[in-house]
């Protein structure tokens, strides 16, 4: 079995879509530092390689995701198969739980999950979704509001954020 992938050009950034098995498992910025290291380890996770195809999968993520930046869709329905160690399933999980217009802060996060004292390997966890935007690491924020690194960079966030209602424009009138 191949995992088959597409480019989507949101209107914030390059996205690799991927499906395996009617499963989409990954949704990740194209040009991001760590795009190697991901594609290796879904590739080793799922003993595949990448094949440039399509799949339903793959459309109907490119058609929510479309309806998402049209402000038509403020949930995603796809089957999604995540790919890394249990504990940082457990944190792609956790952030599927936080709404819309909504942020949390990863000290949040990690009380959430019942340790706060793994607020490092939470922000690591983070960092490696795989599945952007659909699984919205996007709404941590730092401690202080701050926007806090974001593999699809900073202005990618700040305008998920603001298009998600979870900030306002004015609170970076400060910065």
């Amino acid at each position: 079995m191949n995992i088959y992938y597409q480019l989507y050009e949101s209107p914030v950034g390059c996205l690799k879509i991927a499906s395996f098995n009617n499963t989409l498992c990954l949704a990740d910025w194209n040009f991001r530092k760590m795009r190697k290291s991901i594609d290796n380890r879904i590739s080793n996770g799922l003993k595949s390689e990448f094949k440039a195809e399509t799949s339903e999968v793959i459309e109907q993520t490119k058609e929510q995701l479309t309806e998402y930046f049209h402000k038509q869709r403020t949930q995603f329905d796809l089957p999604i198969r995540c790919v890394g160690t249990p504990f940082q399933v457990q944190v792609w999980e956790a952030l599927q739980k936080i709404p819309i217009g909504k942020t949390e802060t990863y000290l949040g996060l990690s009380r959430l999950l019942g340790n706060e004292k793994a607020i490092r390997a939470v922000a690591a966890a983070n960092g490696a979704n795989a599945i952007s935007i659909i699984i919205p690491c996007h709404r941590i924020i730092g401690s202080d509001g701050s926007l806090v690194g974001y593999a699809g960079g900073l202005s990618a966030k700040k305008k998920l954020l603001l298009l998600e209602g979870g900030i306002q424009n004015s609170q970076f009138e400060l910065f």
